[in-house]
């Protein structure tokens, strides 16, 4: 919402109304039932004032059966408007949310990794769930009723001039401090609203990151100091809706108050003109215009608590159209498709920084044969992971250009581009689902039986079919029915089965147990056959085997050969880092050799 107080914001509710008049059926027909239900709901009171003057007053009880249908009849069609409006005002509210929600998610996939770097996964959830289900209720409970109460009002008024200009100026009178007290109670709910919407999303990321990290939080004793950080977030959110509750506990009395105030002023004036000669002010006359007042007075305290849901719901929907106005994603501009992809790559003069200013690879040239085997090494924050990043183009460098098969990487489409790049991180995803669904991630192109036999060729099948119900065994969240091993090997067949021409291992085997290496070194032989691949290496064995070894220093290539060549460099930085880091497995290595 804007910063300024107005009661509603014409631009975002412009941009809403668009979502709507999409559906220009179901539009109007809700507006045309908004109307029928004010027209028939004037209509009753008006009738039981002829009931009073025109036939009970003056004794006619031989026709009175004829008005008492057409009452009956009138209270039908108004219920079954009611029925059509509250029915087709919540249709229209849930197909305009499917739409943003739709349009929302699809955005969120493009966005680079920066945005999720920098984005709370828990703020996310809020926007895509609970304020979408808000934004809902603007066309429920909102936008609609507060029009429907608007012309209930309107025709009231029109009826109650025509009928005693008099009674109608003692209405009158109390609107003015309604109008008031509605028009403050707004601004102060506005405000609330908006302390509510965030202070909900700072409980949910809360929640959220918690729950995520719970290994975390018990293994370091942190259970207490989560419980009272969580209880005092949780007081900021109570607190922040119970000043809508105080705005609320203030303004209905002070509302039923003046409507009580209205009704004795009718009764006093009215009933005092009806004892004089030749008054127009009858007895049906003042039972209509306390009918008439307390349907003038309801809908406008209705209407205040309905643009109560109006104004959540325009702040859910400002939150939402940020996000969608965010402009994060990767640019794909490319033409190019995955036939012309192969493994040849080259880093020219590559620079790239996470943070403004703060490179963590300088000035980096290199160059891979296509179906070379590449190992990177180096220090932590050297710039591995980020190499890797980069070829995914999960980021954009801000200097130097990357080529793949002789051309630029841009000069590809993304999709094209990713679909011949295979990548196995050593944080392995799954999602809650079969492991049949999260080797092929829904492709309905990829066989079971082409699944089956990739799993045999590097020898996890016997795993798979040894767990309940086999490849439809569920993995359940982040796959946590899996050993850590156990995951690498469904992500290692996952990205077998894509059988890419680009290869990336990301210390995929750096947390793994002997036997589990094993058969990934085994697949890596089969896979890397004629193939690109770029391993992060945190083991010997996987260092030996690479045709070529790069080691990273503050983001700086320092060193490019084969271990032989480097561990001969007297002084060098790989010879050193060998004896740090990998010399103790040389015993282990050979014997495994030999």
């Amino acid at each position: 919402m804007t910063k300024n107080s107005n009661l509603l914001d014409v631009k975002l509710f412009k941009r809403l109304l668009e979502y709507v008049l999409i559906y220009r059926t179901v539009f109007v027909f809700v507006a045309i039932s908004a109307l029928l239900i004010s027209i028939f709901s004037t209509l009753t009171p008006y009738l039981i004032k002829v009931a009073v003057d025109d036939y009970l007053a003056l004794g006619k009880y031989q026709d009175f059966i004829f008005l008492i249908i057409i009452m009956f009849l009138n209270l039908m069609l108004t219920v079954l408007f009611m029925f059509l409006f509250s029915y087709y005002a919540n249709l229209l509210g849930q197909k305009v949310i499917y739409d943003i929600r739709v349009q929302l998610f699809k955005h969120i996939l493009d966005f680079k990794m920066s945005y999720f770097d920098k984005s709370s996964v828990g703020r996310l959830v809020t926007r895509a769930v609970n304020d979408m289900e808000t934004i809902a209720s603007i066309f429920s409970q909102g936008l609609f009723m507060i029009a429907a109460d608007l012309m209930q009002m309107f025709l009231v008024i029109i009826v109650m001039l025509f009928l005693s200009w008099k009674l109608s100026l003692t209405i009158f009178l109390i609107l003015p401090f309604i109008l008031f007290a509605t028009r403050k109670f707004q601004k102060s709910m506005k405000i609330a609203f908006n302390e509510v919407r965030s202070e909900l999303a700072n409980l949910n990321s809360f929640v959220q990151e918690r729950i995520t990290g719970m290994k975390i939080v018990q293994l370091f004793n942190r259970e207490k100091i989560e419980y009272d950080n969580f209880v005092k977030i949780n007081e900021k959110h109570k607190k922040a809706w119970l000043k809508t509750v105080w705005y609320n506990s203030i303004f209905f009395p002070i509302a039923e108050l003046s409507t009580s105030v209205t009704i004795g002023l009718i009764v006093w004036f009215g009933g005092l003109n009806a004892v004089l000669e030749n008054s127009s002010i009858t007895l049906g006359t003042i039972f209509l215009f306390i009918q008439l007042s307390q349907m003038l007075f309801r809908p406008l305290l209705q209407i205040a608590d309905k643009f109560n849901t109006l104004q959540m719901g325009m702040v859910a929907a400002n939150r939402i159209f940020k996000i969608i106005d965010t402009r994060s994603s990767i640019s794909d501009l490319g033409t190019k498709n995955e036939d012309l992809i192969n493994g040849n790559i080259v880093f020219e003069n590559i620079s790239f920084s996470y943070v403004e200013n703060e490179k963590v690879i300088k000035n980096l040239s290199f160059n891979i044969k296509n179906g070379e085997k590449i190992a990177i090494v180096g220090s932590t924050g050297s710039g591995k992971t980020t190499i890797v990043n980069l070829i995914s183009r999960f980021y954009d460098a801000q200097e130097g250009s990357i080529f793949i098969a002789n051309q630029n990487i841009k000069d590809y489409k993304l999709k094209s581009l990713r679909s011949r790049t295979a990548l196995v991180l050593q944080d392995v995803f799954l999602f809650a689902d079969t492991i049949l669904n999260n080797i092929t991630l829904w492709d309905l192109s990829i066989s079971f039986e082409s699944v089956v036999s990739a799993a045999k060729k590097i020898g996890i099948h016997d795993f798979i079919i040894s767990l309940p119900n086999g490849y439809n065994y569920n993995v359940k969240e982040r796959g946590v029915m899996l050993s850590q091993g156990q995951r690498q090997l469904i992500s290692f067949l996952r990205a077998y089965i894509k059988d890419p021409s680009i290869l990336i291992l990301d210390e995929a085997t750096s947390s793994i147990d002997s036997n589990s290496e094993e058969l990934i070194q085994n697949a890596t032989a089969k896979i890397t056959q004629n193939k690109t691949s770029i391993i992060i290496a945190h083991r010997l064995s996987t260092i030996l085997n690479s045709d070529r070894i790069f080691v990273m220093n503050q983001g700086v290539l320092v060193e490019n050969g084969t271990h032989k060549e480097l561990i001969s460099k007297k002084d060098g930085y790989y010879k050193g880092l060998y004896e740090i880091q990998f010399k103790k497995e040389k015993a282990t290595v050979v014997q495994s050799q030999g």
